[in-house]
């Protein structure tokens, strides 16, 4: 996606060889604009799925996936929770992911009766990177027999293994734009 390329090339940053900051436009300031145009991407992209909800993981994906599941006829969008609380049903469906950027283990959730039985579900996130946010959702899925449309992302990092591992799981995967590699600081995009 031109748009969203551009934006990251003009408010991201790489820090290390592996970070990419684009906390400017999509995630901590969030650019509603390209946010619901990056939605309206996703959506022409995998309306013929016929997704029947959008599953994200909290919190950085789910303006990205309120906007997908708005353009595709503002279906549901139910996000897995990273910890439990107090007013959370027993009857979940769990799975334990490791954040790369947070460098922490944790069980992510989702309540059996957001995702009914044989839902059609669309994975939406802000980055992929290892893919274990992808995964943990994906297990949360199957654990709930909803089959999975797809997974689609904001920006897939390209130089890290998760978009490949998934591809070759043969899981239907967008990446609106892929970070090739981070050099001296510089985001370099891969050109499709």
């Amino acid at each position: 996606m031109k748009e969203l390329g551009e934006a990251i090339l003009k408010w991201g940053k790489g820090l290390g060889n592996d970070i990419v900051k684009v906390d400017m436009f999509l995630n901590h300031r969030i650019d509603t604009g390209l946010m619901f145009r990056m939605g309206e991407e996703i959506a022409a992209h995998f309306a013929d799925e016929r997704p029947m909800t959008v599953l994200t993981v909290e919190a950085s994906g789910i303006a990205l996936a309120l906007t997908a599941a708005h353009a595709l006829g503002d279906l549901p969008v139910v996000f897995a929770k990273k910890s439990g609380t107090v007013v959370q049903d027993d009857e979940t469906a769990q799975a334990k992911v490791y954040s790369f950027t947070h460098k922490t283990e944790s069980t992510i959730r989702v309540e059996k009766r957001y995702l009914p039985i044989h839902s059609r579900v669309l994975i939406v996130d802000d980055f992929l990177a290892d893919g274990q946010a992808a995964l943990g959702m994906i297990e949360i899925c199957r654990q709930l027999d909803c089959p999975v449309c797809g997974v689609a992302v904001g920006i897939e990092k390209g130089f890290q293994p998760g978009g490949r591992m998934l591809r070759e799981k043969g899981i239907h995967v967008l990446s609106l734009a892929v970070v090739e590699k981070i050099e001296n600081g510089t985001i370099r995009l891969r050109d499709d």
